[in-house]
């Protein structure tokens, strides 16, 4: 057992990662690891953190670091390393008041580890002015605190923060391997794995959910066949209503217990338990700032599910174009063959291009906060059959 294990498809990325966490030398005190979603960032940031904390390897004749049995590594990938701080936001983007103190706990020396570890997810949720609080602490870290920063891509980050850091970059794991993981660490049927795995795009986590929830399935696949039944404008805006109001289901469904713990909580904590109404005006103050910060995190987690919801589509619209051009290469939907190769039939390539094209669009249209509903009903309109010229 190992902390590399589910750094899946990775093998020059570990290389690089292991040698570092094994020679002082070929440390650096910033690193910048980026790959596409579902490449294991985080997973191999957390890794890394575990192999400079690792008690048992590194020394000469011992395990590579990573060993995943000391207690340095268990805690650390089980979040509880006294020494390794994980940093991540629920929100749009992280606001400033987040960034400020982790810049005065990376000045402190570590209680019992290796390394003062700063891991931080999300590192492109950051505009430029709260980069720019950060920068200082990267630029001049004290000699035993190490950075650890993930993004989909080094140009997600600011410059003078991307400058500092040595860059790791993580590609997209082969969907057998995404497979193999699912049946070795979930127990899935290697039928089932290897189908989730395609159909996630070896994104793992998606891989996973849709290896073991029938419903995340079924709603993928609603939302694959929702084009089909497009025949107008009306049909486009009726399609869109649907998959925003089932994108914030997904939010409510995944944010909405949380949320109700979080409340009573706090309201446990100020001494009012059953009426936040009760409380003088300054700690209700504290309420409707939990209440923002929720709203905010089902804002993300809604703009998330339609981003996953558009990749998808994008899966589809490529295996029309893989069938049109005569490609011989897998289907990503090879369960939705027949309706595939109906639309190839219906569509010219350039019409499955501007369709790929309308759902790329959309995308950057939610990244830039256009509203959800505005930007995929233009992406549905878009996705109206027509005759092949």
């Amino acid at each position: 057992m190992s902390v590399w294990d589910d750094v899946i498809g990775q093998e020059s990325a570990v290389s690089v990662l292991q040698g570092a966490a094994r020679d002082p030398q070929a440390m650096s005190h910033a690193w910048l690891i980026t790959g596409p979603p579902g490449s294991g960032r985080s997973v191999a940031a957390r890794a890394f953190a575990a192999a400079l904390q690792c008690t048992e390897g590194g020394g000469p004749g011992a395990n590579e670091p990573g060993c995943g049995r000391c207690h340095a590594c268990t805690t650390t990938m089980n979040g509880s390393h006294a020494d390794v701080s994980l940093v991540t936001t629920e929100k749009v983007i992280f606001s400033i008041e987040e960034i400020r103190p982790l810049v005065s706990e990376a000045q402190r020396a570590p209680a019992g580890g290796r390394w003062r570890i700063m891991l931080m997810e999300d590192a492109d949720r950051m505009v430029e002015r709260t980069s720019n609080v950060l920068l200082k602490a990267i630029e001049e870290p004290p000699p035993r605190t190490v950075w650890l920063l993930c993004a989909p891509s080094p140009e997600d980050v600011l410059t003078t923060i991307r400058s500092r850091c040595r860059p790791v970059h993580l590609r997209v794991p082969d969907a057998h391997a995404v497979a193999e993981l699912l049946v070795r660490r979930d127990g899935v049927d290697p039928e089932e794995a290897i189908v989730a795995a395609r159909a996630a795009q070896s994104h793992v986590g998606m891989a996973r959910r849709l290896a073991h929830d029938p419903a995340a399935r079924d709603r993928r696949r609603r939302l694959l066949t929702a084009g089909a039944t497009i025949r107008g404008v009306g049909d486009a805006v009726l399609a869109a209503a649907e998959l925003v109001d089932l994108a914030a289901q997904d939010a409510a469904a995944a944010t909405a217990e949380r949320a109700a713990a979080e409340r009573a909580d706090l309201l446990r904590t100020l001494g009012a338990e059953e009426d936040a109404k009760r409380l003088p005006p300054a700690l209700r103050a504290q309420v409707r700032q939990l209440e923002e910060d929720q709203k905010r995190r089902a804002t993300r987690a809604q703009r998330d599910v339609l981003d996953r919801a558009m990749v998808d589509l994008l899966s589809l619209y490529r295996d029309v174009l893989v069938v049109q051009n005569g490609a011989g290469v897998a289907l990503i939907n090879a369960d939705l063959d027949a309706q595939i190769r109906r639309l190839a039939q219906e569509s010219s390539t350039e019409q499955t291009v501007r369709r790929m094209d309308a759902v790329g669009e959309a995308r950057q249209r939610l990244a830039g906060n256009v509203a959800p509903l505005l930007a995929v009903e233009a992406m549905m309109v878009a996705l109206r059959p027509q005759p092949v010229a």
